[in-house]
């Protein structure tokens, strides 16, 4: 694992990208407004993340052709943002040798109702290990998100892709990446913005944890 920093930002000529979303049976507008905004959408009916990783990921390759040489999936939820720079960064680490790349969250209230005094314990167990120098993009944190990740396409062909599973299908692709001796690189360099709603789709997932984290009930 590295902990170097990629900063400034190589100068590169555009990379020619193509955006999947996976509507794994959604009953609202997604897939409308996915393709509306010039995604290609894929429908499937699993209600499994995993299985929805994985299907978005075949269809991405399907479009891209035979070159997998130099194929590089980046993924990330319906519910978070990623930053301006998030490919480039992504991309950044390919190009110095790493297979995969993982990236850290910062949480935003996606309603008026969001969790609020959940972030404070949520944060204090998150951030433990982070340098303290302000600025300092070179955490090798321990964190695993969906929401913010990538692989080269090789990498994950070579380990047989996301497992069907309802839940932590980014923690077993990870493990068996590292199994198989590819090179991980953990970066706070290009953190995702993710809902911090209190009821997801995933089992033990995000929203689970911060439920957890929520006050009890004044009697």
């Amino acid at each position: 694992m590295s902990a170097a920093s990629v900063r400034p930002l190589p100068k590169w000529p555009p990379l020619p990208v193509r955006t999947v979303v996976a509507a794994d049976a959604c009953t609202d507008a997604t897939g409308v407004l996915a393709a509306r905004a010039g995604a290609y959408v894929i429908r499937i009916n699993r209600r499994n993340v995993g299985a929805a990783r994985a299907a978005g990921v075949q269809h991405a390759l399907a479009l891209l052709g035979p070159q997998e040489a130099d194929i590089w999936l980046a993924m990330t939820d319906a519910d978070s943002r990623v930053p301006r720079h998030w490919l480039a960064r992504q991309t950044a680490w390919a190009r110095r040798g790493h297979d995969a790349v993982l990236g850290t969250i910062r949480l935003t209230s996606g309603t008026p109702s969001g969790p609020g005094n959940a972030h404070s314990p949520h944060d204090t167990a998150y951030y433990r290990t982070r340098p303290t120098a302000q600025g300092d993009t070179t955490w090798k944190h321990p964190h695993i998100h969906g929401a913010n990740m990538g692989v080269s396409a090789t990498a994950y062909h070579s380990v047989g892709g996301f497992a069907a599973l309802t839940t932590s299908e980014d923690r077993d692709l990870v493990t068996r990446l590292t199994a198989a001796g590819h090179r991980v690189a953990r970066t706070d360099d290009h953190p995702v913005h993710t809902s911090d709603r209190l009821r997801g789709r995933a089992p033990a997932g995000l929203a689970d944890l911060l439920l957890s984290l929520q006050p009890p009930a004044e009697p």
